[in-house]
């Protein structure tokens, strides 16, 4: 793991909200950014922070998500997502996050990811399916 991957560590991400990004289930004037794919974003921006401070064959997987959906954002406006470290214990990494976009405060909460081998996990998936049967 990079020295560089410690507390206080910041980025950000600007999504564009498009039509797969939003609800349909109200109809097509209350398109909004729905909130499983808001947090697939904020999930994909810790996830490719970790990726440029972590070694080759290394990835990360989420383990927990606190978030506070507190704003619509409308089909064909945007979010930027500010993701920061908070806190980095051997490979379990936790962030805080913001999103908004042009008029308002749209989610906050906390993320936490724990690193790891990816042919490790999966040789523990392979394991896993064969005890599945």
């Amino acid at each position: 793991m990079s020295n560089a991957l410690l507390p206080g560590l910041t980025a950000s991400r600007h999504v564009d909200i498009d039509l797969n990004r939003t609800i349909s289930f109200m109809g097509d004037d209350c398109r909004v950014y729905s909130t499983p794919n808001l947090l697939y974003d904020i999930e994909m921006a810790c996830r490719d922070l970790l990726l440029e401070h972590i070694e080759a064959g290394k990835d990360s997987v989420g383990t927990r998500v606190e978030l506070d959906h507190v704003g619509a954002t409308l089909l064909g406006m945007w979010v930027d997502i500010t993701i920061t470290v908070t806190e980095v214990n051997g490979g379990a990494v936790s962030f805080d996050f913001s999103v908004s976009d042009a008029v308002e405060e749209v989610a906050r909460g906390k993320h936490s990811r724990v690193i790891v081998g990816v042919e490790k996990t999966a040789q523990r998936l392979k394991a896993k399916k064969a005890k599945a049967g």
